[in-house]
């Protein structure tokens, strides 16, 4: 068996994206998916199918729209750090006035199934999580 020091297995687990440690680079990605914002984004873009049950692209005005509480600035910037990270596209139409939608890129419908069951948890699990906050906050009482 090989020896390491701490510094080369905080070396290999980055190298191994463990994001765990505060300098993988994996953990900035980890923090980016967690966010609320981004998981609605995801949510909406993903859900919303054409007749051939593909999600289809969405306009930042219908965005906005599905994803009540989102300021405009917080949109943006979500969907910027989304098209950066390519989990989405953006397209310009050259139209009067100039039309840009969002679409899911293969990797961003990769992580939105992943966005679906977890929405699909909460849902079969809400019930118990609030008997479960209702019965905690009764033994604080």
């Amino acid at each position: 068996m090989v020896t390491m020091t701490a510094a080369q297995r905080r070396a290999q687990a980055k190298v191994e994206y463990d994001a765990s440690l505060a300098a993988c680079p994996s953990r900035e990605l980890f923090d980016r998916i967690s966010d609320k914002w981004v998981s609605l984004v995801l949510a909406a873009l993903g859900s919303d199918e054409g007749c051939d049950g593909e999600p289809r692209p969405l306009r930042y005005s219908d965005l906005a729209r599905r994803l009540a509480g989102v300021s405009p600035k917080m949109l943006t910037q979500t969907l910027r750090s989304l098209e950066r990270d390519g989990l989405l596209t953006r397209t310009v139409t050259p139209t009067v006035p100039v039309t840009v939608s969002y679409e899911l890129t293969a990797l961003g419908l990769s992580l939105y199934q992943v966005v679906r069951a977890v929405k699909a948890w909460a849902r079969a699990n809400m019930d118990e999580v609030l008997a479960s906050r209702a019965a905690y906050d009764a033994r604080r009482a």
